[in-house]
């Protein structure tokens, strides 16, 4: 069986309608017989929303919490859709970068995957 990564951008999971539709095109690669490991952006405009609240707080963030706020809008979207796809019976769970094993450098807002550790995806 195949690992099919797939990646989508803000507008491909711009509402929940396009949530639904990133949760079927899924469900039909694992009807294929393939395991899928999907990344997924923030929602539409949610990352431009998120940095011009940032800019209103503090007109030069620190990039860590930066970092931090950004990642909200990736955690929603990744929620939606395991919800989406366990909706459809695909079984699925959703996991940040540093929970499925990407290891990076402490770059913020600019950094580089250092190790991957797949074990959490292989299980």
């Amino acid at each position: 069986m195949a690992v099919v990564v797939q990646k989508y951008g803000g507008s491909s999971v711009s509402d929940l309608a396009r949530v639904r539709a990133v949760a079927d095109r899924i469900a039909a690669t694992r009807a294929a017989g393939h395991d899928v490991v999907a990344v997924v952006s923030a929602m539409g405009n949610t990352t431009n929303d998120l940095l011009a609240l940032a800019h209103q707080v503090a007109p030069r963030p620190d990039r860590r919490e930066l970092d931090m706020l950004l990642s909200v809008g990736e955690r929603i979207t990744m929620a939606l859709l395991a919800l989406a796809l366990r909706e459809r019976g695909v079984p699925a769970v959703s996991l940040t970068g540093s929970q499925s094993g990407i290891i990076t450098d402490e770059a913020h807002a600019d950094a580089r995957v250092v190790e991957v550790r797949p074990a959490r995806l292989q299980a």
